[in-house]
């Protein structure tokens, strides 16, 4: 990653990176290679590409508050939609309904330090991209719920209710509790 001040300059290192590149028999990868226009409330032109993906990240302008709680544009990361899949399809693979024969404690004990991992990670900046992806770990308990109760069962908004007390009792439980409930403001 290279910063610019003009278009021109982007260029100009472009191709002089590229050059360098074949002296040592490398190459640049031309789809993973590209100039990106930072916009932003400073910077108001248009251009075709004003976003990218870099470390799980993507980069884009986005609707920011500052100190004096008026809102701006600011060109912020926030977690990627190819990181947030490959979480959810981690956590898919997990197979939570399965797993009735255990109890909370013990989905807690075995998960717990995977997604905490995941949250240091990504809610170092723009948490609230990160909650659709936490409340997606929630219906997959909601399910582990209404396959270990029998008076659950068929009662989906049941079960979230019971989870619901469960984490404003124990809001440590569960590493994403803590966010998600505190955003809710419970």
């Amino acid at each position: 990653m290279c910063h610019c001040k003009s278009e021109a300059q982007a260029e100009q290192l472009k191709q002089a990176l590229n050059a360098r590149m074949k002296e040592v028999g490398l190459g640049l990868h031309p789809a993973k290679t590209k100039i990106v226009y930072c916009k932003d409330d400073d910077r108001h032109e248009d251009y075709s590409t004003i976003s990218f993906d870099f470390l799980g990240y993507t980069f884009c302008p986005r609707r920011s508050k500052n100190r004096w709680e008026k809102y701006f544009i600011n060109f912020t990361p926030a977690i990627s939609n190819k990181a947030a899949k490959a979480i959810r399809k981690a956590s898919r693979g997990w197979n939570w309904p399965l797993r009735s024969d255990k109890q909370l404690e013990d989905l807690a004990r075995m998960f717990n330090p995977i997604i905490r991992g995941w949250i240091n990670y990504y809610n170092r900046y723009y948490k609230s991209a990160l909650y659709p992806t936490l409340k997606c770990l929630e219906r997959r308990l909601i399910l582990w719920a209404t396959r270990k109760y029998k008076r659950l069962r068929h009662h989906r908004r049941r079960a979230a209710q019971w989870l619901n007390r469960i984490a404003r009792k124990q809001p440590n439980l569960f590493a994403h509790w803590r966010l998600l409930y505190a955003s809710a403001g419970r």
